[in-house]
């Protein structure tokens, strides 16, 4: 019994020490080696087994950095057990020898900060060959660039910029697989992604003035919405390569290495320039560009009441998106709709370049000819870095064929007299001697259209009794005759069933009879149409409350059921009570 307590204890306390082992948090430096030549390289790597925030790195004096941070993510789940991995690396040269101290790293992870500790590194003479260059970190380093190349870096404010993202390589590396792992973001800016279609590498890229391939990964425009120094965020690739090894297969070709390798463009900062306020033109709305400007109608001659269009038209490349258009300015006798604005725009790496168009309609009311003022469209041009303002043209609109603004009464009084010409041919056009014929004086009562019209009335009312008589009441007497039938049925069998409570099968059959006979005599159907679906609508039809329609059809379904499977008295006294309080409700509505 002590064995077997001590044995638990002795468990519990190593899983224990398990446990806060794998909950410690680390953060440590860790260095390619600790001596190393002048001409040579070091890698230095600042790894965590929690993900943290506010990273910041030591000074690294006495060395130059070459490349850095790089980082790398890992996760994983081994038999339900967490693992997780981040780091930062940096690779050095040293800029002088002897012994040179990287100082702490820190970082802060769950609110706590922690800091590496000091590590020595001895920097002796230049050696023969320095770094492996069978190193895969050394490899990737030297031929394998990612570049943001920016078209301007001290932009105006809402002028369009370009940023394109090269990957170069080289050989011996081969590229298999990228992956894009962090996307820029541009929060300040207005911005427009070029779609490229398919990746191609292009075998004869530069860089530094070497030789690379190159593959254009992405391609943006930005316009400024911010003046100052806006960052634009680093685009971060993980890469699958192909390294050529030191080792050799058994026909002396050397052996791939398989790797990973992450690269990012790093952080760009934009500073923007606010556009001048000396010389700012009035009613200027933001355009930034170089552009050109008119007003076009579609007719200059139509009649009153007729409608025209005024067209305010940019075309040019700049921010065409980002700003408005002037107001057109007519006069008051003309009636001028809202504009309607439409954009034919096209975005390559040069920015936004075609039209936008703002189309106005225009009625006239009156006749006369109407001047429309020439309207002024002001926009800054980066290359000269002036304001410049283009008028648009004189335009008449003549209205012709309609009434003239308040002259209605100025032409009644200046109507004057005229004599009249009195000549013998004036009325020559009447007819003087006439042929007449004298009037029927018979009287209209003793006519034959008279006593007809008289009769009409009282023929035709003799003829409605008949078709009510002989017709109407006929019929009504039959659907009334079946709907007594139909209630006296359904009392019987209401009846019946309430007798036979002992009887299942026999209570649902005259239940359900019941239900259907009273339906037919209410809705005047015949049994053969009797669904449930066509019964809830049929009531839906005649106003009946939705619920009871729904209850209706429930205790149809109930005594569908209840035919074919086993109940108890208890059920059928509540589809009894619910049957006659449904008829009972359906009477009441309809």
């Amino acid at each position: 019994m002590i064995r077997l307590l001590v044995s638990r204890s002795l468990v519990g306390f190593l899983l224990l020490i398990t446990f806060m082992t794998q909950a410690q948090v680390s953060f440590e430096a860790k260095v390619s080696k600790k001596r190393l030549g002048l001409n040579e390289r070091l890698r230095v790597d600042f790894e965590m087994n929690e993900n943290g925030d506010n990273f910041i790195p030591p000074l690294f004096t006495g060395f130059q950095v070459v490349s850095g941070p790089q980082q790398a993510v890992s996760r994983s789940w081994v038999n339900g057990v967490r693992s997780f991995s981040k780091t930062y690396t940096y690779f050095l040269t040293p800029k002088l020898k002897g012994k040179i101290t990287l100082d702490q790293a820190q970082i802060t992870i769950n609110g706590e900060v922690y800091k590496t500790t000091p590590i020595t590194i001895e920097v002796t003479e230049a050696v023969e060959k320095p770094n492996d260059p069978n190193n895969i970190d050394y490899i990737t380093d030297e031929n394998i660039k990612l570049v943001a190349e920016i078209s301007n870096s001290n932009p105006y404010l809402n002028e369009g910029i370009s940023v394109v993202y090269k990957l170069y390589f080289r050989n011996p590396i081969s590229i298999s697989d990228v992956q894009e792992l962090e996307s820029p973001s541009y929060g300040d800016f207005w911005s427009h992604l070029i779609k490229i279609g398919q990746v191609r590498v292009n075998t004869k890229g530069v860089y530094n003035g070497e030789p690379y391939n190159e593959v254009v990964w992405r391609k943006v425009v930005l316009y400024p919405q911010k003046t100052g120094k806006l960052n634009i965020e680093p685009l971060t690739l993980n890469l699958s390569l192909s390294v050529p090894s030191n080792r050799r297969d058994l026909f002396g070709r050397r052996i791939l290495t398989q790797g990973q390798k992450t690269i990012t463009a790093g952080r760009r900062v934009i500073d923007v320039k606010s556009l001048p306020e000396k010389n700012k033109p009035p009613g200027f709305t933001g355009a930034v560009g170089q552009f050109d400007f008119d007003v076009i109608l579609d007719k200059d001659a139509l009649k009153a009441s007729e409608s025209f269009q005024a067209t305010l038209k940019v075309k040019g490349n700049g921010n065409l998106k980002l700003f408005n258009l002037p107001k057109i300015n007519v006069p008051n006798t003309l009636e001028v709709y809202e504009p309607e604005h439409t954009e034919n725009v096209k975005i390559n790496l040069s920015g936004m370049d075609g039209t936008i168009e703002d189309a106005y309609t225009i009625v006239p009311q009156y006749q006369g000819k109407y001047p429309i003022p020439p309207v002024q469209f002001s926009y800054f041009d980066p290359k000269t870095k002036n304001y410049k303002s283009v008028r648009s043209q004189d335009l008449l609109v003549d209205v012709f064929e309609g009434p003239v603004a308040g002259n209605s009464r100025d032409e009644s009084k200046s109507l004057t007299k005229q004599l009249v010409d009195t000549a013998d041919t004036t009325f020559s056009f009447i007819i003087l001697n006439t042929k007449l014929s004298p009037i029927n004086t018979t009287a209209f009562w003793k006519s034959t259209l008279f006593w007809s019209l008289l009769g009409l009335p009282i023929m035709l009312m003799f003829l409605a009794f008949l078709l009510k008589r002989f017709i109407l009441e006929r019929k009504e007497d039959s659907v009334s005759s079946k709907q007594r039938e139909a209630q006296r049925l359904a009392k019987k069998y209401l009846s019946s069933a309430k007798k036979a409570f002992e009887d299942q099968v026999v209570f649902y059959e005259a239940l359900e009879r019941a239900l259907h006979n009273y339906l037919k005599a209410k809705l005047q159907i015949e049994t053969t149409e009797l669904t449930k679906d066509k019964i809830e609508r049929l009531l839906l039809n005649k106003k009946v409350n939705k619920q009871t329609a729904l209850d209706f059809v429930a205790v149809i379904e109930n005594c569908e059921l209840a035919r074919y499977a086993p109940g108890s008295s208890v059920s059928i006294k509540v589809d009894y009570e619910k049957a006659s309080s449904v008829i009972a409700s359906i009477d009441r509505q309809l």
